[in-house]
């Protein structure tokens, strides 16, 4: 098992800068997306904004872990059944469509990671619901963040709010550490056991994105290797965040002036 980093004074500015600039994409690009625009139109505004206003780099942009092909695209978009990974492209979005807005930037060496779930005109009930609660379970599991708590700890509160409200959790994908490195240890499973995985320390930093389905948990990997979906075609929501863990709780880095507004249980000091 790869050790967790500890980051320091410095790296916390940095990942602090970078958090708050991916945030900041997915309040540039909020009044764009609405019926009859194209996730690749998406796609080339926000790497435009984010190469030419923020100096930053779109991480995910011919990235390649092991087994992959380089991903072509500065972003995700991943629509409806799609869980993560959707490869932005020329279908235009339509009234009830949902989508998620995957966007990590890196500045001056960080990594910035967050999503956020957007309605085209007017949604689903059911996809407004399931939007809604898994923007709990990002909170849920994000409450539970302070040193000493086991990882656990937070994919078992997650899953506990998703199975209560008839959903299933994604157990290929998590969360992630995160810092110089887009993908780094810890694994942060969106599902769990209370007591187990590794102990939270101050200083370590990585992401909460739970992808809940509105049926069964099982995926399906489409052809071009990337795309991620239900395999019952069911809707699927995800909501990311990046967190630093404190001396005495947490601290949520990619937070900006347009996010939505908290869950009532939520009170950020």
């Amino acid at each position: 098992m790869d050790s967790i980093s500890i980051k320091s004074a410095e790296d916390i500015a940095g990942m602090r800068i970078a958090g708050k600039l991916a945030s900041e994409v997915l309040d540039y690009i909020t009044p764009f997306v609405k019926p009859g625009v194209t996730t690749e139109e998406l796609d080339r505004l926000c790497h435009e904004y984010m190469v030419n206003v923020q100096g930053t780099i779109p991480a995910p942009l011919n990235y390649c872990p092991p087994g992959y092909t380089p991903y072509p695209k500065a972003i995700c978009t991943s629509v409806n059944d799609v869980i993560c990974h959707g490869i932005p492209n020329a279908k235009a979005l339509k009234n009830g469509d949902v989508v998620n807005l995957d966007i990590t930037v890196i500045k001056d060496g960080y990594h910035g990671d967050t999503s956020r779930m957007f309605f085209i005109g007017e949604p689903s009930i059911l996809a407004r619901r399931l939007s809604q609660i898994t923007y709990e379970c990002l909170w849920i599991g994000i409450a539970k963040v302070k040193p000493g708590v086991h990882l656990g700890d937070i994919g078992y509160a997650i899953q506990q709010h998703a199975e209560k409200a008839g959903y299933s959790v994604v157990r290929e994908f998590c969360g992630h550490g995160i810092g110089k490195v887009f993908h780094e240890a810890p694994q942060v499973m969106h599902y769990g056991k209370p007591g187990t995985m590794e102990k939270l320390e101050a200083g370590m930093i990585f992401t909460i994105e739970p992808m809940i389905n509105a049926g069964k948990k099982e995926i399906k990997v489409m052809p071009d290797g990337w795309t991620i979906k239900t395999k019952d075609r069911s809707l699927s929501a995800q909501w990311e965040h990046t967190i630093l863990v404190t001396e005495t709780g947490f601290e949520v880095l990619t937070m900006s002036e347009g996010y939505p507004a908290l869950p009532d249980f939520i009170k950020l000091a």
